[in-house]
């Protein structure tokens, strides 16, 4: 017992000596008895300068839109989230083909090719008035309290999404939530779609940040998997049926909603 009062006391003054040196050292944990069952590594996070915010599910609301996808594809609620996946292969097949086309027309080029797949044929006016509702989107309820409270806590705040310039203007503006970014970035200006690494690269540097000084929030594990390897803290906006990529590091902050997070981030 004596020894180990002795080894654990040696232990103590050096962490503290090279925690002088600004050097973190990992951390035992003792159990009641005071023998140590394992070493984790001390986390510590930096407070972000900047904060991306996906738009998509992340900042509005989809039940609407995707009312009315399922409507087009025969009543096939079942099938939406089917026609969302293919939206965003087919906007990665664009991007890696060195092609850029709308989100909107993806998302409308998707639509006729689940509906085909299920008997459902779909033509192109059809298929612009299913998706036409994501222009007029909500915020989430807690959305707008969050960002006044980031916003009061002296974070730059900027909305960064696949959709195109003139939508995603109409969607934060119909939202009400407009005015509270000082800054609003569309892939339609780098003409590569997240989860492309140069996408976040574009926008870290449109900014004027260094990816470390970054953080991306969005409900979406692809979106987080992305800008985790480009080099930007991440948090995830655990909205129901969205799951994080296990093969990518897990994000600073994983909470069920953006007022969460927010509250989060004031403490950073």
């Amino acid at each position: 017992m004596k020894e180990f009062k002795k080894s654990r006391r040696n232990f103590i003054n050096k962490a503290i000596a090279l925690g002088g040196l600004g050097i973190v050292a990992p951390s035992l944990v003792f159990t009641a008895k005071g023998s140590s069952i394992g070493v984790k590594e001390e986390q510590k996070y930096q407070r972000p300068k900047v904060l991306f915010f996906d738009v998509n599910e992340t900042l509005l609301d989809l039940n609407a839109m995707k009312k009315s996808i399922g409507n087009a594809l025969g009543g096939r609620p079942d099938l939406v989230s089917l026609w969302f996946t293919t939206m965003l292969q087919y906007s990665l097949v664009t991007t890696v083909g060195n092609q850029y086309h709308d989100f909107g027309k993806i998302g409308g080029a998707a639509l006729k090719m689940v509906g085909l797949n299920n008997g459902v044929v779909i033509t192109d006016e059809q298929a612009g008035e299913a998706i036409k509702p994501i222009l007029s989107l909500p915020a989430h309820p807690e959305v707008k309290e969050a960002l006044i409270l980031l916003k009061k806590e002296g974070y730059t705040l900027v909305s960064f999404t696949n959709s195109s310039n003139k939508a995603v203007e109409s969607q934060l503006k119909n939202a009400g939530i407009y005015d509270l970014f000082d800054d609003r970035l569309s892939v339609e200006d780098v003409g590569k779609f997240k989860p492309h690494y140069d996408a976040y690269n574009w926008a870290a540097r449109k900014m004027g940040f260094e990816s470390k000084d970054c953080m991306l929030i969005a409900a979406h594990g692809w979106d987080v998997a992305g800008a985790n390897w480009a080099g930007w803290q991440t948090a995830f906006v655990s909205r129901p049926g969205q799951q994080l990529f296990t093969l990518a590091n897990p994000p600073e902050i994983n909470e069920k909603d953006l007022l969460l997070i927010a509250k989060r981030l004031v403490k950073m």
